[in-house]
């Protein structure tokens, strides 16, 4: 942001080449999203759903990936905390348009409006879904084009059919 509190937009190259710095960045329509280190029980949860997906994950889906980044234009570029490619994901140095399932989980850093940019970013460029991952509730709400469901035992999803993840499991 500059002294009048507009922010400046950056393209891919320019947010590309900014230093590195501890915790996370990202690039949403051109603005630069800095998110700090995640704790250990944000990560903890993710390592629980990568480690529950991977027995999952068939033909037709592509691999687990936890904070791969994803180039979605010019100026886009995420970072889910986990997430499934497309089995034949164009890629170069970063896969190329949304993973086939991208997950975030909430902390305090995330704001619900960047989070909701985020899930319409991802589905409108690729993503076949989305789960937005809330500790403090136990629960994750699953985002597909025009359809929004909430779960709270028993995950299941489109992308693995007559399957579920025990949510206890995920949060224990």
């Amino acid at each position: 942001m500059d002294a009048m509190g507009t922010t400046t937009l950056l393209t891919f190259e320019e947010f590309e080449r900014l230093p590195d710095e501890p915790g996370k960045a990202e690039l949403l329509d051109g603005e630069l999203i800095c998110l700090p280190p995640a704790k250990m029980k944000h990560m903890m949860i993710v390592y629980r759903l990568s480690d529950l997906l991977k027995p999952m994950v068939e033909a037709g889906l592509g691999q687990v990936c936890i904070e791969m980044g994803y180039k979605l234009g010019q100026r886009v570029w995420l970072q889910p905390d986990l997430s499934i490619s497309h089995l034949h994901q164009p890629s170069n140095d970063y896969f190329e348009g949304a993973p086939a399932l991208a997950v975030e989980v909430i902390s305090e850093s995330n704001t619900a409006e960047k989070m909701n940019r985020k899930v319409k970013t991802y589905l409108a460029n690729g993503g076949l879904e989305v789960w937005v991952i809330y500790p403090k509730t136990q629960s994750v709400i699953v985002f597909r084009e025009g359809h929004i469901e909430e779960f709270q035992d028993a995950l299941r999803s489109s992308l693995f059919p007559g399957r579920e993840i025990d949510l206890k499991q995920l949060f224990a």
